[in-house]
């Protein structure tokens, strides 16, 4: 690999791609990263006001990457997920009906060694924990730097940047997002559809502790979430049309705190705004393929899906594992990683579970953001009678806390 610039180059130096680094990195890689923006920028809070749901697999990986010191402290544990449906506001608007689930990390603490279903960590805190350890790693970091343009033969993939350096290596990853440069360079189109709905997202400190409870509560214009941050604040995901939102995001701050009381209820006290509300169109975006000669895809390069079960950042993760497992393997038997062969293995591995999630995301945003009598009593039914089977319950706690299936070695906490 001498006559190349790095073993693996990764556009993109997100939490996906970063995270991907690291796996790498660690199992002896040379690895260039190329973002955009700085780390520093990363990890301003005025550049992602959201917090992600992290499954309790993918926080193994964090933690098989020497990440757990950094992240923990800002982690908070989800120890129940409540899911209501309704039309009138208030995410606790007169309690519970017969149409409404509850999950309970109780109930899988024998399957999941005592794990939550999941960790609620800040996206700044991810950042900037990925941030500090890709320079203690020691690992290239060029950014700000722009990729332009890139071109891939039987040999190598060769990336242009904006300010004219070229870089060569037997892989490129394309992890920089929905307008993903590389895939775009590898000829690899893209499935989807604009959903019309943007996602408010604001941070608030809570009268009454939240006890590591979640609460997503289904309204006619889409979901509004209230996910446990630490120190009993919690991150809003609120979720509504695309003219409602752009005058929601532009309201006085008493008037955006009279809509938010409104839909928030008072079963956590009065909601109190910290730091600037963000907004973020909804879409669905699909890559037709996930890998190519010399290019894999990974993160919303990949897929960008519906925020609405809050899966998005963990698809991403999973295939950081798969990928990082599948080429150190490649590398370790002396084969070309970057060969389409050995690159089909992490299509193959990461196929279905991207699209099957997807597609399932999709159906929930079509059964739930609507208020058809028709609709809402069909999904009221589901949801009670998923609510009443343990097995079905335990099963869908698994799949979102990332531990259903062929998992790869850094999902079950180990290195590679």
């Amino acid at each position: 690999m001498s006559a190349h610039d790095a073993d693996v180059i990764i556009a993109g130096a997100g939490m996906a791609g970063a995270t991907l680094a690291l796996a790498l990195h660690q199992a002896g890689l040379k690895v260039v990263l190329i973002d955009p923006v700085a780390f520093d920028s990363q990890v301003a809070p005025a550049f992602d006001g959201r917090a992600s749901a992290i499954a309790f697999a993918a926080f193994r990986q964090w933690r098989a990457l020497g990440l757990a010191g950094a992240l923990e402290p800002h982690a908070q544990r989800i120890e129940q997920i409540l899911v209501t449906d309704g039309r009138t506001p208030g995410a606790a608007a007169g309690g519970p009906t017969a149409f409404f689930l509850r999950f309970d990390a109780a109930e899988i603490a024998d399957r999941a060694d005592g794990e939550p279903l999941g960790y609620l960590v800040e996206n700044r805190h991810t950042r900037a924990a990925l941030a500090a350890g890709v320079e203690t790693a020691g690992i290239p970091v060029l950014a700000p730097a722009r990729v332009v343009s890139a071109t891939f033969d039987a040999r190598a993939a060769t990336v242009t940047l904006a300010d004219g350096r070229v870089l060569t290596a037997p892989l490129v990853v394309g992890a920089e997002g929905r307008g993903s440069v590389i895939r775009q360079a590898a000829g690899i189109g893209v499935l989807g559809w604009d959903y019309r709905q943007t996602g408010v997202v604001a941070t608030v400190r809570l009268a009454r502790p939240h006890h590591g409870v979640a609460h997503e509560y289904f309204l006619p214009g889409g979901p509004f979430a209230i996910l446990p941050l630490t120190d009993d604040r919690a991150s809003l995901v609120w979720t509504e049309s695309t003219a409602r939102a752009a005058a929601l995001k532009a309201a006085r701050p008493e008037v955006f705190h009279a809509h938010l009381q409104r839909r928030f209820g008072d079963h956590l006290g009065e909601a109190v705004v910290e730091g600037p509300v963000f907004t973020y169109p909804l879409s669905l975006q699909l890559a037709e393929r996930l890998v190519a000669p010399r290019v894999a895809l990974l993160g919303d390069a990949a897929h960008g899906v519906h925020p609405i079960a809050g899966q998005g950042l963990n698809l991403g993760l999973k295939g950081a594992a798969a990928l990082a497992e599948v080429v150190v393997e490649a590398c370790r038997l002396g084969e070309d990683f970057g060969s389409e062969a050995v690159l089909e293995r992490y299509a193959a591995w990461r196929r279905f579970d991207t699209v099957t999630l997807s597609a399932g995301m999709d159906l929930f945003v079509r059964l739930f953001s609507n208020d058809n009598p028709v609709m809402r009593l069909a999904r009221g039914a589901g949801m009670a009678a998923v609510n009443r089977i343990g097995p079905a319950r335990r099963f869908f706690m698994q799949e979102a806390g990332g531990a259903v299936g062929d998992l790869p070695r850094l999902l079950r906490g180990e290195p590679l």
